[in-house]
């Protein structure tokens, strides 16, 4: 399943536009480097969908009482057993699409940790981590973050994004552009502080 370009926002850093999302159940199938490229290209600029899957979650809202239930008990960490499969899982970019693979049962897990991300929250944002247990690791790990005020960061970003080609002499290449937008955020941002609010006439 690909999740395209018509659902992903830019990042909130530095607005650079995220790449599409390959979910992949581990017992089924791999995606090769090779056979990323293909929808990495169709997908480079967003068009009308030829058909749509509809991923339904059943359990999940149960999943998640469950663990929320066990850890106010106490009783999470004896409960709780390692997954016995996590070969071939794994969070990495080829090509343009970022790979997401893993066993069902594993992937699972994933979904309950993403699910419970709003429990844990510090400053505004949250986090988890996708990998396998700490004693057997996924071969590429990967993050969930969210953000309180994620709207305005993408904002702010862009603004950032959009200014620093006509103040900076760059070469427009990523790795270069991505720092002068991060420093110029907190510019952007003390812009907005200041600016005085507008009062009806």
């Amino acid at each position: 399943m690909i999740i395209d370009r018509r659902f992903i926002d830019p990042n909130p850093f530095d607005a650079e536009q995220g790449d599409p999302i390959a979910l992949v159940p581990a017992d089924l199938t791999h995606l090769p480097a090779r056979t990323a490229r293909r929808p990495s290209r169709r997908l480079a600029v967003p068009g009308t969908a030829a058909g749509a899957v509809r991923w339904h979650t059943w359990g999940l809202d149960v999943a998640v009482d469950e663990w929320r239930t066990q850890r106010a008990e106490g009783t999470w960490s004896r409960r709780w057993r390692p997954e016995k499969d996590v070969r071939a899982a794994e969070v990495e970019r080829l090509n343009g699409v970022l790979s997401v693979r893993a066993s069902p049962s594993l992937l699972r897990h994933w979904a309950v940790y993403v699910a419970m991300m709003g429990d844990d929250v510090y400053e505004g944002m949250s986090y988890t981590e996708l990998d396998g247990p700490r004693w057997e690791l996924c071969r590429s790990d990967g993050e969930v973050q969210t953000f309180h005020d994620y709207h305005r960061r993408v904002s702010v970003a862009r603004i950032s994004r959009r200014g620093v080609p006509a103040t900076e002499n760059t070469s427009g290449e990523p790795a270069e552009l991505r720092p002068l937008i991060w420093s110029r955020n907190d510019t952007v941002r003390s812009r907005r502080r200041q600016r005085p609010l507008s009062t009806p006439a």
